[in-house]
């Protein structure tokens, strides 16, 4: 496996980030307003998604970045229904993590060591 850009690294890391700060405030006093709340599930489940895809993408792990890049498109579209100019930053945001992820540097990174030539352990 080849090292991991830079660039990589700095997503990942903010991924898992932003994921689990996304967690805390959407956590803060919301026991003592309502016990369950199948919106909460599912902004946790979102918030789990980009912890996990920002580890593994880390790890380098292929399925990751392709994880990544479905949560910050499902934003895009939360960012049209919200307003005009969050659907711009996330739209921006998308193509530059996008360009980021699959440009072919990066690419390198993902592949198996199964797929590196000559690759003798």
């Amino acid at each position: 496996m080849r090292p991991r850009p830079l660039s990589i690294s700095i997503i990942g890391w903010i991924f898992i980030v932003m994921g689990v700060l996304g967690l805390i405030y959407h956590s803060s006093g919301f026991f003592e307003e309502r016990p369950f709340d199948l919106d909460w599930a599912l902004v946790t489940l979102i918030r789990v998604l980009a912890i996990v895809a920002g580890a593994f993408t880390l790890r380098g792990r292929n399925w990751a970045r392709w994880l990544l890049s479905a949560w910050i498109a499902f934003h895009v579209g939360i960012g049209y229904l919200h307003s005009w100019q969050q659907f711009i930053v996330h739209g921006l945001l998308f193509l530059v993590i996008v360009y980021f992820l699959f440009r072919r540097r990066s690419a390198a990174c993902f592949r198996g060591k199964a797929q590196e030539p000559g690759g003798v352990d």
